[in-house]
């Protein structure tokens, strides 16, 4: 009987390998045929081969690839700097927060209100950048105390129970602030004020001659880089971030060197939502929208993002979230565009999360690997 069971365990898992490696294969034809199909549209749109793939090619242009570039840096590092929450809570509880989405809509949503009233007493046009920093501590502060309380109220009971029971409640808390949201401002979207013309005019790059950019493109880059930067060395340098660390690895151990493990937690949520306040006023400077879903697609993308680069690695979800931006930018109008395909732009949460689908099946460990605590490797 044994040995039945071991043949008939052989087959399911052979007929699965054959399945995986069939997808393996139509997913590098599709990549290698499309990147086969750009490269010879760009060379002439009339070549038989570009012609055969798709008649109606057409040249993408150089400042269009370069805007597509940029835009789709600036979807990866607010996807990175969410991600860093989902990293960071399971490389110390070990579980997917779900709604670490709903902090960063939270922030989007503070943030609007706060500029909204600003704007009301006439602040936000006469001082902007005052009324910019006030608007950031407010949607940092509001997003720190959500995560907490969330952590406080929703998961710090449940911390000795099995994984599906918090990821679960997650979930739970996910809708529970959105239908809060919708409650408070209603289900419409919410527009931001109007910014300074000298903040979103199109300026020349110094380190790369002749390329002009929106302002709130690069104040986007470089905010999420400097807040990339603050974190790491926080996390690598401080003696909290040591604390968090340890914990990370053995909380059991953790707590027999003298660590209080509930306040590293604590602090673990706390600057994870302070990363979600970050991507929040960034998002709305660069959209000027927000509804009560805002933080629900984000919110999957960052935890793609997380899985993509190695969840519990921060410097992976980083990666990851910059990777799956560019890539929901330039996929659509460099693969799927010169195959023919109608509306590719319309694609471009598929193409993202096709590259999810793409890293489990080559890396399951994320491109730059996990970073598990003891219990999860054992």
């Amino acid at each position: 009987m044994t040995t039945t069971i071991r043949q008939k365990s052989a087959v399911r898992r052979t007929n699965v390998d054959r399945f995986l490696t069939g997808i393996r294969v139509v997913l590098i034809a599709m990549l290698v045929i499309g990147l086969l199909a750009f490269v010879a549209q760009q060379i002439n749109p009339t070549n038989p081969f570009a012609s055969w793939v798709n008649p109606d090619a057409n040249r993408l242009t150089g400042p269009a690839l370069r805007d597509l570039i940029i835009s789709g840096l600036n979807l990866g590092v607010m996807y990175g700097l969410i991600a860093l929450g989902y990293s960071m809570v399971y490389g110390v509880l070990g579980f997917i927060n779900f709604a670490h989405g709903e902090v960063f809509m939270v922030a989007v949503m503070s943030s609007w209100i706060t500029s909204e009233k600003l704007f009301e007493a006439g602040l936000w046009e006469d001082f902007f950048i005052p009324s910019l920093l006030l608007t950031v501590m407010i949607a940092i502060v509001v997003s720190t105390t959500t995560a907490v309380v969330m952590e406080r109220i929703a998961y710090r009971p449940l911390r000795g129970s099995p994984r599906l029971i918090p990821l679960i409640t997650s979930i739970g808390v996910s809708f529970f602030l959105q239908n809060v949201a919708i409650g408070l401002f209603g289900p419409g979207a919410k527009r931001y004020p109007q910014l300074p013309e000298w903040l979103t005019a199109r300026r020349t790059l110094l380190w790369i001659p002749g390329v002009e950019v929106e302002g709130t493109k690069i104040l986007v880059l470089v905010v999420a880089g400097v807040s990339m930067a603050m974190l790491w060395y926080y996390v690598e340098r401080t003696k909290t971030g040591k604390a968090m660390r340890a914990v990370a690895e053995d909380k059991e151990i953790a707590a027999l060197m003298g660590i209080d493990v509930d306040k590293t937690i604590v602090r673990t949520f706390a600057i994870g939502g302070a990363m979600a306040g970050v991507a929040g006023i960034l998002w709305g400077l660069l959209f000027r929208s927000v509804v009560a879903t805002t933080g629900f697609l984000p919110g999957i993308k960052a935890f793609t993002a997380a899985v993509v680069g190695g969840v519990g690695n921060l410097g992976g979800s980083m990666a990851g979230g910059v990777s799956l931006g560019t890539a929901e930018s330039l996929g659509p109008l460099l693969l799927l565009e010169p195959m023919g395909v109608k509306g590719p732009t319309q694609l471009k949460d598929a193409v993202a999360f096709v590259l999810l689908i793409a890293v489990l099946l080559f890396k399951p460990s994320g491109l730059f690997g996990e970073r598990l605590s003891a219990e999860d490797r054992t």
